[in-house]
């Protein structure tokens, strides 16, 4: 039982690697800053480092998503619960993973464990359920779509008139009167201007540099953080199922939870990547930087406070927000990650039932 424990935990671990880790630079890639390649490789290293900080950060989403709680913790603690739980969760996700559909590996955890305990228990403690999972989960989508049509709409919408940053050799300094003798009172000193491209092309420029190349670093950086924090977020949840199999140590589960992210990510990560990147709404770089600045304090707080929060809902919702805001958004492909989010749940309940049945 502990082996098929394990394989089912790793499996699950896998195929949220190839769902959830490209999700922050979706932006990145619909903006065409950075090539796939080079996104999914930076995504990788970031969602590596995410998970190696768990050790120390998220011990309360290990015990939030051992299952204690819902169920008697006799039972929470069985290798044979755990495993339905992590099949019910595993197919769940490499189905959709499959389809291209983004979903949340949070979600379909939720469905495992509620499935898992109607066929060990026949029920499950429902006030637990609503309050620790429902509620941030169905109010974290609705915050960041709310916050990135806000931020997008004040501030994305402004056209940057100021787009070159340059060094000129445009203004008179008057020097102290002991350098008189050297340099005849007035001197020509440089000088920071803001200006448009074309008034600094035609000036004598020492050196300049573009708004544009920042804002694209700032969105890079936006990136890593929502993969680190997404990382930070999930990696102890999927550890959680493996302290069953006779793990005594905590280093062990999160490191082979994050080898199988980081493996499943860069082998299977572009379809969902096509979905998130190009179908829900078309991007640019004040629209992906948006997105992606809400999603990351979005995700970094819900990890702060132990909430087992989606990193696919709050990603989907402020680039959803960001795309309603601009008048760009694919209500058609909106819709379709809607409802696999509406199956989510159900699908994964009815797997771990099954299996639960077996065991």
């Amino acid at each position: 039982m502990d082996w098929l424990l394990i394989i089912a935990a790793l499996f699950l671990a896998f195929n949220n690697g190839a769902n959830d880790n490209f999700k922050g630079f979706a932006t990145v890639w619909g903006s065409d800053t950075l090539s796939y390649r080079q996104a999914l490789i930076l995504a990788t290293l970031a969602t590596l480092a995410g998970s190696a900080a768990s050790l120390m950060l998220a011990d309360h989403l290990i015990q939030q998503f051992s299952g204690r709680g819902l169920v008697p913790t006799t039972i929470a603690n069985s290798p044979a619960f755990i495993t339905s739980v992590a099949c019910g969760a595993a197919m769940t996700v490499f189905m959709a993973t499959r389809f291209g559909f983004p979903i949340s590996t949070t979600h379909a955890l939720i469905g495992g464990l509620v499935g898992a305990g109607l066929g060990f228990v026949g029920t499950v403690n429902y006030n637990t359920l609503v309050q620790s999972f429902f509620v941030p989960m169905l109010l974290s989508p609705v915050v960041a779509a709310s916050l990135a049509w806000l931020i997008y709409k004040t501030v994305g919408t402004r056209k940057m008139k100021a787009d070159c940053l340059c060094v000129v050799e445009s203004t008179t300094h008057t020097v102290a009167p002991a350098a008189l003798s050297a340099t005849r009172g007035r001197v020509l000193m440089p000088s920071v201007v803001i200006s448009d491209q074309a008034q600094c092309d035609a000036t004598s420029v020492l050196a300049k540099t573009t708004v544009h190349s920042w804002l694209e670093k700032i969105h890079i950086g936006s990136a890593v953080t929502i993969c680190f924090a997404r990382a930070l977020n999930d990696t102890p949840k999927l550890a959680a199922l493996l302290f069953a199999a006779q793990f005594t140590q905590q280093k062990m589960p999160i490191t082979l939870v994050a080898v199988s992210m980081a493996v499943g990510g860069l082998l299977f990560a572009r379809n969902v990547a096509i979905t998130m990147s190009k179908k829900v709404t078309k991007l640019d770089d004040s629209q992906g930087l948006s997105a992606n600045l809400v999603t990351a304090c979005v995700v970094l707080l819900a990890s702060k406070f132990g909430l087992p929060v989606s990193t696919t809902h709050v990603s989907v919702g402020s680039i959803a927000g960001v795309g309603a805001s601009a008048g760009t958004l694919n209500v058609q492909a909106l819709r379709g990650v809607l409802l696999s989010w509406v199956a989510t749940l159900p699908f994964a309940m009815a797997i771990a039932w099954l299996v639960s049945l077996f065991l």
